[in-house]
């Protein structure tokens, strides 16, 4: 069986989110969750993720998904969670899945995972494998 070639296994990935309202990303993003902010206009909010760029794309009306649309590989994700909570993130807790009091969910394949979301209601997560 022949390889195909890759089209884009090779090129950088960007991540994009929604917000109605960039100022309140901005502060949320930038100032809560520590974000490099590399740039901004009328059309997004720019900051770079350990060298990936997320777009925080303005739009009218944000239409959130009730999946995790962003994520992050933490090395250790009680840590993680305690750090999120001391600036006032507060992990999702979801009825029927066996989530720890900070709200760590133990996956049957190993990995430990918690949930949290920005102001426009994007659910985003942290993930320790």
């Amino acid at each position: 069986m022949s390889q195909k070639k890759s089209i884009l296994g090779s090129q950088k990935l960007m991540a994009f989110v929604a917000t109605s309202d960039p100022a309140l990303a901005k502060a949320f993003y930038r100032d809560t969750l520590g974000l490099p902010l590399v740039s901004e206009d009328q059309f997004a909010l720019v900051f770079d993720v350990a060298g990936t760029m997320l777009r925080v794309t303005t739009v009218q009306e944000v239409g959130a998904a009730k999946y995790t649309v962003l994520g992050w590989q933490v090395p250790d994700i009680i840590r993680t969670a305690k750090s999120l909570h001391e600036v006032g993130i507060t992990l999702e807790q979801y009825t029927g899945m066996q989530q720890d009091e900070l709200g760590i969910w133990n996956s049957p394949g190993g990995a430990k995972v918690a949930w949290f979301k920005d102001p426009d209601g994007n659910t985003l997560g942290i993930t320790q494998f």
